[in-house]
Formats: C-alpha cells, sequence, structure tokens
C-alpha cells in the first residue's frame, strides 16, 4: 500500500497528494502534526531524517522532498508534468521553483515561528508571510504564460505548486487582486477533480 506521511496544511504535502491524485493512485495517510512536534519523533525521524514532510512510500522505496517526489510520480506514471523541449522544461521548472525554493522555505512553519519567537513580538506570523509570499508572487504573475495553466497550455509541475501557495496566501491574508494571472488560473485548476480531491482538510477527530 502507498503510503503518505504528510499534514495537511503543508504545502509541499498539497503538491504530492495533487500528483497522487493524477495518477489514480490510491494512498494510506500517515498524520505528521507539525504543530505538536511529531516531525522530531525518534519514529519519525527514522522515516525521514530531516524531520520534514511529505514522505511518500511507493514502489517498495521511501522518497522525500515533494518536487522530487513529483518528479518520480511524473516520470513512472506518465503525467505528462514537464514538456518535451528542454528549454521549455526549464522554464517550468523555473516557475515551480520560484515557488518551492524562494516562497516556500523561508514561509516554512518552522523558520516564521523562529523569527517570531526572535523578534519578541515585533514580528507576527502574518507579517511575516505577508512580507515574503506577496513579492514573491508578484514575481511569478509575470514569469506565468498561460490562460488556464502556469505554462502555455499544458498543466505542468508550476501549476502544482501554484494552487498550494496561493492557500497559504489566502490563509495570510494576502492580496490577490494584482495578480490576475495568478488568480485566473488558481480559479481554473482548483475546479479540476485532483485538485479538489487533494485540497487541505483536517484529519477526522
Amino acid at each position: 500500500m502507498t503510503r503518505l506521511h504528510d499534514y495537511w496544511r503543508s504545502s509541499a504535502s498539497y503538491r504530492v497528494r495533487i500528483a497522487l491524485a493524477l495518477a489514480g493512485i490510491e494512498w494510506q495517510a500517515a498524520p505528521v502534526d507539525l504543530t505538536t512536534g511529531a516531525q522530531r519523533d525518534p519514529d519519525y525521524l527514522a522515516v525521514n531524517p530531516q524531520g520534514l514532510v511529505p514522505t511518500l512510500e511507493i514502489d517498495g522505496d521511501r522518497f522525500t522532498q515533494s518536487l522530487a517526489i513529483v518528479e518520480y510520480l511524473n516520470e513512472t506514471r506518465a503525467l505528462g508534468l514537464l514538456p518535451e523541449a528542454p528549454a521549455d522544461r526549464a522554464h517550468v521548472r523555473a516557475l515551480a521553483q520560484a515557488i518551492a525554493v524562494d516562497i516556500h522555505p523561508v514561509c516554512n512553519l518552522r523558520v516564521a515561528k523562529h523569527a517570531v519567537a526572535a523578534s519578541n513580538g515585533a514580528i507576527t506570523m502574518e507579517s511575516w508571510m505577508q512580507t515574503f509570499i506577496a513579492p514573491g508572487l508578484a514575481a511569478v504573475e509575470e514569469m506565468i504564460s498561460g490562460e488556464s495553466f502556469c505554462w502555455r497550455d499544458q498543466l505542468t509541475l508550476a501549476d502544482l505548486c501554484l494552487v498550494p501557495q496561493i492557500y497559504n496566501a489566502r490563509r495570510w491574508g494576502i492580496d490577490l487582486a494584482p495578480m490576475p494571472n495568478i488568480t485566473r488560473i488558481a480559479a481554473h485548476l482548483e475546479t479540476l477533480p485532483a485538485f479538489a480531491a487533494a485540497r487541505p482538510a483536517p484529519p477526522a477527530a
């Protein structure tokens, strides 16, 4: 059985859930509650030494890092998330990494909490997130080249990164009105079954 170790609000986990849905793969949830420090539990560190989510157990193997996981699923399940031409693939990866490498890490829960604590209250979670998410997405807005998808008329890796980041942006009160490309594309993607199926939902009590 495919098992996904994730946290329901993790944008990195959200990307992988979308890819699993696109691939039609049934999976078993193994929740890791980041708010209680479950990621630092010795049992979980034995699964993922970084103490991060997601971790995917599939095909008799174990994978970490969301972009690596999505590319593995893309290659083994023929999802078509990267264009054929090398230059086009580079552009798509740049879009994806603008979100997953540039925006996401600095807005990681442990980073934001450290900044808030170290500032002695001068920084709030909201102000920290708004400081980095808004300009990051403004740059992505200018990189987009499609009407319904981030890259031309093709569903790609970039789209799997965009929707989870939009979820975070809304959560932290980012004004998306100046970003018509992003809001239009996110609205379209959120209607697609795989994206809807992966939408964050708290675990049942």
